[in-house]
C-alpha cells in the first residue's frame, strides 16, 4: 500500500468494512501469477539523477520555438499566445477544476465556460456552444451522433467530403461502425484535388448529415450557400468544420446556413504540445440543442436576483441516462476551453482579424514566392487562407531531407493520406514566419530545384 495514505489502523478498518481480513484476501480473485509480478526495471534513481535523465531526454525533441522554422499545419497550428493566458490557467481554482457537477459552488469555472460558449457562437455565427469535446475529430464524429439523434435513426447516409481531414474521417469511420449507417464520399479520396462540391450528387433523402471543412484540409476556400440549399432541399443537415481563426476574416458557416459548426480550436491559445491536449469545439443552431452532446452552461438569477451561472440539459449525457445518452463522452476539456476564452478576450474582435490578416498576406507572400522556383507549382487555383499545396520537382523525402538539414520543417506529406498527391507539400504560415523565415525557406528549396 505505499504512497497511500492510510495508517495500518484505517486500512483494517476498510477491510472489515467491506468484509475481507487482509490484502491478500481482497485481490484473491487476481491468478497468483498476475498478483505481483516482476518487473524488469532499471535500478533506482535518486531525485537529482531523475531530474537530470528527464532532462536530457525533453532536450532531444525539436520544438518550432526554439530549434526549427515551421512551416507544418496540417491541423495544428503555431501561434503566438499571450503570456497572460498560461498565467491565468495556471491559477489554483482552475487549474485544478473538474467538470462541475456541483455548480452552485463553481460559479467561478461556470462562468469561464459560459464566456467560451458565448465566444464561439459569435466567432461561428451559431446560436449555442457546449462545453467544448476532446479535439476537433471527436467535434466532428459527435455531429454525426448528433445527425442521427435527430432523425431518429430514420435517416442512414453521411456524406462526407473526401477534403476534411484525414484524421477526422478515420474518427467518424471508426464511430458509424454498429450504428447502421452508410458512409458516403470518403472513398473517393483518390481524386483528392476535386471540387467538394462533387459530393452533392450524393446526397437524398436518406441523408442525414453532410459534412465539409473551411478551408478544406488542403487549404481551398469555398462558401458552401449553395451546397447547403442542395442539402436543405433533400432535409439532410449540414456540418462545417471550420478553423476558427478563419472565421475572423471570412463569412461564417453560419452566415451560409450551416446547422452544425465544429472544428479544432487548438489555434485560439494552445500550443502545439507535441500533439495535445487540444480542444474540439461543437456549435450549432438552438432548435437542435436538446440533441447535441456534451454540457452547456447558462445565465440565470439567484434567489436574491443576482446573476448566477447553471450546468443545463445535462440529463441527456451518460453519467445521468447511460445508455440513453446522446454521446458518451462526459468530460470536457475545460481548461483548454478556458484557453481559448482568455486568448480570445486578450486579443478582442479587431486582435484576431489583424492575426487572420497576417497569415493570409505572409502565406500569400509565400506561394507567390515559392511558385516562382523552377519546378515548383501551386496544386490549385481556388482561394486559400494561411495554408496551401505545392507540387514537387523531386519525391518528398529527398526534400524533406534537404529541408531539415537547414532547420527547417517544411510541411506535410499530402501523399501519406491521398496517394495521388505523392509529391506534394502543404505549407501552412501564420503570424509567427518572419519574412527573412520565408525568404530563407525558398532559397533552400531553390537549391532542390538546382541539384
Amino acid at each position: 500500500m505505499t504512497y497511500i495514505p492510510n495508517t495500518p489502523r484505517e486500512q483494517a478498518e476498510m477491510l472489515a468494512t467491506i468484509g475481507v481480513s487482509s490484502i491478500e484476501e481482497l485481490f484473491q480473485d487476481i491468478p497468483p501469477r498476475y498478483r505481483y509480478p516482476k518487473l524488469n526495471l532499471p535500478p533506482a534513481l535518486s531525485e537529482m539523477e531523475a531530474a537530470a535523465e528527464l532532462k536530457e531526454l525533453a532536450e532531444n525533441n525539436e520544438n518550432v520555438r526554439d530549434h526549427l522554422i515551421s512551416f507544418l499545419g496540417a491541423g495544428a497550428y503555431f501561434h503566438y499566445i499571450p503570456a497572460a493566458v498560461d498565467h491565468i490557467l495556471r491559477r489554483g481554482e482552475f487549474y485544478t477544476a473538474y467538470t462541475p457537477y456541483q455548480p452552485e459552488i463553481s460559479q467561478g469555472t461556470l462562468q469561464a465556460i459560459f464566456e467560451y460558449q458565448s465566444l464561439m457562437c459569435a466567432l461561428t455565427g451559431m446560436e449555442v456552444s457546449n462545453a467544448s469535446h476532446y479535439d476537433g475529430a471527436t467535434a466532428v464524429a459527435e455531429a454525426v451522433n448528433m445527425a442521427y439523434a435527430v432523425f431518429r435513426g430514420k435517416r442512414t447516409r453521411i456524406v462526407i467530403s473526401p477534403s476534411v481531414h484525414p484524421q477526422y474521417r478515420a474518427v467518424v469511420r471508426t464511430y458509424v461502425q454498429g450504428m447502421g449507417l452508410e458512409l458516403v464520399g470518403d472513398e473517393s479520396e483518390a481524386n483528392a484535388l476535386q471540387s467538394p462540391f462533387e459530393i452533392e450528387s450524393l446526397i437524398d433523402p436518406n441523408t442525414a448529415l453532410v459534412i465539409v471543412q473551411y478551408p478544406d484540409f488542403l487549404g481551398r476556400l469555398y462558401d458552401y450557400t449553395s451546397l447547403v440549399q442542395v442539402a436543405h432541399a433533400q432535409g439532410a443537415l449540414v456540418c462545417i468544420a471550420a478553423n476558427p481563426t478563419a472565421l475572423a476574416l471570412f463569412k461564417t458557416p453560419g452566415e451560409m446556413g450551416a446547422d452544425i459548426v465544429v472544428g479544432e480550436a487548438q489555434p485560439l491559445g494552445i500550443p502545439l504540445s507535441f500533439g495535445g491536449p487540444y480542444l474540439g469545439y461543437f456549435t450549432t443552431r438552438k432548435q437542435y440543442v436538446h440533441k447535441m452532446a456534451g454540457r452547456l452552461v447558462g445565465e440565470t438569477v439567484d434567489q436574491r436576483g443576482q446573476r448566477a451561472y447553471v450546468l443545463t440539459l445535462t440529463a441527456r449525457e451518460q453519467h445521468i441516462k447511460r445508455e440513453r445518452a446522446t454521446s458518451n463522452i462526459c468530460t470536457n476539456q475545460g481548461l483548454m476551453a478556458l484557453a481559448a476564452a482568455v486568448y480570445l478576450s486578450l486579443l478582442g474582435k479587431q486582435g484576431l482579424r489583424q492575426v487572420a490578416e497576417l497569415c493570409y498576406h505572409k502565406a500569400h507572400y509565400a506561394a507567390q514566392r515559392l511558385s516562382q522556383i523552377p519546378g515548383f507549382s501551386l496544386a490549385y487555383r481556388e482561394p486559400f487562407f494561411h495554408e496551401f499545396a505545392i507540387r514537387l520537382p523531386r519525391p518528398f523525402e529527398e526534400v524533406q531531407h534537404h529541408l531539415l538539414e537547414h532547420g527547417i520543417l517544411g510541411g506535410y506529406h499530402l501523399g501519406a493520406d491521398y496517394p495521388s498527391l505523392k509529391d506534394h507539400l502543404l505549407i501552412a504560415v501564420t503570424e509567427m514566419n518572419t519574412r527573412e523565415e520565408i525568404d530563407y525557406f525558398c532559397e533552400v528549396l531553390q537549391e532542390v530545384s538546382h541539384d
